[in-house]
């Protein structure tokens, strides 16, 4: 088990916890990571454009010129796609652009993801993320004492002040364990858990 120290929110080290090795210990699969990272972004495709092709775009009906004796090449409308307002040869339609993975390959991924964070020293665990009220300054003050510029807190429930305090942090983002993705954790920069969420990661992933 790796052993990892535990802050506070002044930053000052407190003591340390043991994470597990089947969930912060794992052979990092990075061809899981990869497919993680291009299904969660293909997911987020709208996939809603459009361009006509030529049996969609108006006009054209007529044969803009004889067939033979004027010289030029032969058309049969003004429509082609080599026409200044033709339609598109190959023209791109909606589409859903997601696809699945299976349930074991999301989990592995996942794993592999906290791992390499844990590995790359990306990853800190303090002992609670408590706040009186809703205020960035508070929540910024403890990023600054855990020396974090860009983060990602994992919370173990919704706490709403903590939320909403981080809601105006450019760098730093909360999700929960719940709803934590392979591509915030590996986008995010340093990974920020409480005792709390890193007992509910271990206790869903292991």
């Amino acid at each position: 088990m790796a052993n990892v120290s535990v802050y506070n929110m002044e930053g000052n080290e407190v003591g340390s916890i043991d994470l597990s090795d089947a969930v912060f210990g794992v052979e990092v699969n990075e061809h899981l990571v990869h497919m993680a990272v291009v299904q969660h972004l293909a997911n987020r495709r709208q996939g809603t454009q459009k361009a006509k092709t030529r049996s969609e775009v108006s006009g054209g009906g007529r044969k803009p010129w004889r067939q033979k004796g004027t010289g030029h090449a032969r058309q049969g409308s003004n429509r082609s796609p080599q026409w200044k307002g033709g339609g598109i040869v190959f023209a791109p339609v909606p589409r859903d652009y997601s696809f699945k993975m299976n349930k074991k390959e999301k989990r592995a991924a996942l794993r592999s993801a906290l791992t390499s964070r844990l590995q790359e020293n990306k990853l800190i665990v303090v002992d609670e993320l408590k706040f009186d009220e809703i205020k960035t300054k508070n929540f910024a003050g403890v990023m600054n004492n855990l020396k974090v510029e860009k983060g990602l807190v994992i919370l173990a429930e919704n706490d709403q002040n903590t939320v909403l305090s981080a809601r105006n942090m450019d760098k730093v983002n909360t999700t929960l364990v719940s709803e934590m993705n392979v591509f915030d954790i590996m986008n995010g920069g340093t990974i920020v858990l409480t005792k709390d969420s890193a007992a509910k990661i271990e206790e869903v992933y292991a």
